[in-house]
């Protein structure tokens, strides 16, 4: 769908410049999605993977970022290759609703309700992010977080347009949980993609 070189905004990354690599298609659907044009994969170009290498590699950063709509509904063995041999630490942020592909340095899964994760990106998981949209949300958090692997770092983040309510709940929640940490969407309270 898109390709940008931004700061990661989210998660154990948080604050780093890295280059997003925005895949087309997704068949989960959530309701708070905020990038919802990046649905139909149907209205975005087909890159191949040497334009996609190429324009990573005119920024200086050397964390590339796979995100969606749904990665995983790709095979990315080949553009992980890619970019691993382009020299880049290769990040991907998933729903986890897909069979896993690609080669990662890190694996951010944030489970949706709409469509569960597989336990093999549940066992892939380097980040757990769970959205937060209402209280009930903390005990699903929780259902993930014992399935995970014990290395696996742990992260509440608001839903952006329930933040103001959800944030402090989330604030108390960590406090209590402490295994847990908080993402705010750095990105967006800096206004930058």
């Amino acid at each position: 769908m898109e390709m940008f070189y931004s700061l990661q905004g989210e998660g154990y990354h948080q604050g780093k410049a890295a280059y997003f690599i925005r895949l087309a298609g997704c068949d989960v659907g959530c309701v708070w999605c905020d990038v919802k044009e990046s649905w139909d994969a149907s209205k975005h170009p087909v890159l191949s993977i040497e334009e996609i290498v190429s324009s990573a590699l005119a920024h200086p950063g050397r964390l590339a970022i796979i995100t969606g709509g749904e990665p995983l509904l790709y095979n990315l063995d080949a553009l992980t290759a890619a970019l691993k041999k382009a020299g880049f630490e290769i990040n991907m942020e998933t729903s986890g609703s897909s069979p896993m592909s690609g080669n990662w340095d890190w694996v951010c899964l944030s489970p949706k309700k709409f469509k569960a994760p597989l336990s093999e990106s549940i066992a892939a998981a380097s980040e757990l992010k769970v959205v937060i949209f209402n209280k009930h949300d903390f005990e699903w958090a929780e259902t993930y977080a014992k399935q995970v692997p014990a290395t696996c770092k742990l992260y509440l983040q608001p839903e952006w347009d329930k933040a103001n309510e959800i944030t402090p709940l989330i604030i108390e929640y960590i406090k209590a949980n402490p295994n847990w940490e908080l993402s705010a969407q750095l990105h967006k309270y800096i206004q930058v993609p």
